[in-house]
C-alpha cells in the first residue's frame, strides 16, 4: 500500500520526458517503454512499472503532425524560394522528408507522454510507488 506522502510526492519531470523520448521506463531509465513500434508492454523488465495505466491514445499523433507540418512548411518555403525547383522534385523530397520525420518522431512522443503521465501521476499511475 503506498502511504499518503509518497501519494504527493513530486516525480522528476525533465528526466521522466527524456527517459520516455528514449523510449526507456520513466521510473528506472532501464527497461524498454514499447515492445514493438508503439505497442505498450505490460509493465518494465528491469523495475515492475505497471504501465496499464498509460494512456497516450492520439497525443503523439497530433504533436508528430504539429511538428512535421511546421518543419516541413518552413523548409519547403525556403527550398522553393532559393531553388525554384520542379513541382515533382519538391513534392517528391518533402514528402520523403515528413514520412521518415513522423516515423522518427511518433515512438518517442509516444514514451515521452508516458513520462508525463508517470511524472504528474496521471490516471492509475497516481497509485504507484516509485522506486
Amino acid at each position: 500500500m503506498v502511504s499518503i506522502n509518497e501519494q504527493h510526492e513530486e516525480r522528476a519531470l525533465w528526466p521522466a520526458l527524456r527517459r520516455g523520448w528514449r523510449g526507456k521506463c520513466p521510473n528506472c531509465g532501464e527497461g524498454r517503454v514499447l515492445h514493438s513500434y508503439l505497442k505498450m508492454r505490460e509493465s518494465c523488465s528491469n523495475c515492475d512499472q505497471d504501465f496499464s495505466a498509460a494512456r497516450a491514445d492520439d497525443g503523439p499523433a497530433y504533436l508528430t503532425i504539429l511538428i512535421v507540418g511546421h518543419i516541413a512548411t518552413i523548409f519547403m518555403h525556403i527550398v522553393f524560394v532559393h531553388f525554384r525547383p520542379e513541382p515533382m522534385v519538391l513534392f517528391t523530397l518533402f514528402a520523403s522528408i515528413a514520412v521518415f520525420l513522423s516515423l522518427y518522431l511518433l515512438p518517442r512522443f509516444k514514451g515521452a507522454i508516458v513520462g508525463y503521465q508517470w511524472a504528474k501521476r496521471m490516471f492509475g499511475f497516481a497509485h504507484q510507488a516509485a522506486t
